[in-house]
């Protein structure tokens, strides 16, 4: 379907694109070939590493290779949107509508400057964005409690050591009470990642840090990154709960295995035997990668559940392709049947469509109020 999908997308590029402008036919051939190797680098990916998730070239090219895609892919939507109003102008024109090859030139300088905006927006540190979410039967001593989400950081080629060391000195100087990571923290084998995630032990909160898989801990080995996670001194909060006490106040964490188990043969997800044993009168955040189960997870009674997996839909008005696949939950914060749920937009993104525009990456800072009677 992939493969598809980006063949009528050059298919676009050639016919209504390339071939009216007035130019050299060298020149359209070259243009022709250079759009055709930009939409292969999923197959280029692969090439590299046997796994089109995990582009192994140096930083500078996986960069590189996402400026001209993206930029291809949003020329062809823009050359779409051209085209449908084309159409609509055909009954109050007489006739078929020409446009000037200026027209098609600025659509492919606003492609590549919207492509070069959005590379850049999806490789940055994320900005520190403050929410705060109350919840009822919060014991007041957790009044004011803060947990850091971190979520999809997707260490890689495109997001390495120096990165992700940046990352853990911002996170660690905002002193918060717990860290949250909330699963795909890779994309690439442990032995070509090892480097690039050993920053993560240095993260410090003052209950801990802890973390739970994504879908992608499942394509490079889940067993053997779940371990290697641990080893660097993070907490795993796989299909288990815990317990924190302050003064006799008390707040359950529990955590769960990515939907993914549901295809690859793992740990069942059973969030009801997940949440056995748990003080009945104490709220329950609950991380899962994934949100579309989140009707399931109010059910059960939890407060509040903390997501990602979406990357908040990457670009605005594009975000509505996400939508189906996640139960309708893409970005941001929503009431599900009394329950709290919060789609992070994530911290970094997959390296194999590297671009953000209108829906920016997050280092987010969650800050517990008690709520208000109903």
């Amino acid at each position: 379907m992939p493969q598809l999908t980006f063949g009528l997308i050059y298919l676009l590029i050639l016919t209504r694109f390339l071939w009216p402008i007035n130019l050299p036919l060298w020149v359209k051939i070259v243009a022709a070939a250079l759009a055709l190797v930009a939409l292969q680098f999923h197959r280029w990916s692969k090439l590299s590493s046997g796994s089109v998730f995990s582009p192994e070239f140096p930083r500078p090219v996986v960069a590189l290779f996402n400026w001209a895609f993206g930029a291809v892919v949003l020329l062809a939507l823009l050359q779409l949107a051209l085209d449908v109003g084309l159409l609509l102008a055909i009954p109050f024109n007489g006739g078929v509508v020409s446009v000037p090859d200026d027209v098609r030139y600025g659509l492919a300088a606003l492609a590549a400057v919207a492509a070069a905006i959005g590379v850049h927006q999806a490789m940055r540190i994320p900005p520190l964005k403050d929410i705060e979410i109350e919840i009822h039967g919060l014991p007041p001593q957790f009044d004011g409690y803060t947990i850091l989400q971190l979520t999809d950081l997707h260490i890689s080629r495109l997001f390495p050591a120096s990165w992700a060391r940046t990352l853990v000195e911002r996170s660690n100087k905002l002193g918060v009470d717990l860290i949250a990571i909330t699963g795909d923290l890779i994309d690439g084998t442990l032995d070509a990642r090892r480097a690039d995630i050993e920053p993560l032990r240095d993260l410090r909160a003052t209950d801990g840090v802890y973390v739970i898989s994504g879908n992608h801990e499942y394509i490079f080995g889940y067993s053997t990154w779940m371990a290697h996670f641990a080893a660097l001194g993070l907490l795993l909060l796989e299909n288990r709960h815990i317990v924190l006490d302050r003064n006799g106040g008390k707040l359950v964490m529990a955590g769960i295995t990515d939907r993914a188990t549901r295809h690859r043969g793992h740990h069942v997800r059973d969030l009801a035997a997940v949440l056995e044993g748990a003080p009945k009168d104490a709220p329950v955040i609950l991380l899962d990668h994934q949100p579309a189960d989140a009707r399931h997870a109010a059910k059960l009674g939890v407060a509040l559940q903390l997501s990602g997996h979406t990357h908040g839909g990457l670009i605005v008005g594009l975000d509505r392709l996400a939508a189906p696949a996640n139960a309708g939950f893409v970005s941001g914060r929503y009431d599900v049947d009394g329950m709290t749920l919060y789609v992070n937009n994530g911290t970094a993104l997959w390296p194999g469509f590297a671009m953000r525009l209108g829906r920016p990456s997050e280092l987010t800072r969650i800050t517990l109020r008690r709520a208000g009677p109903s």
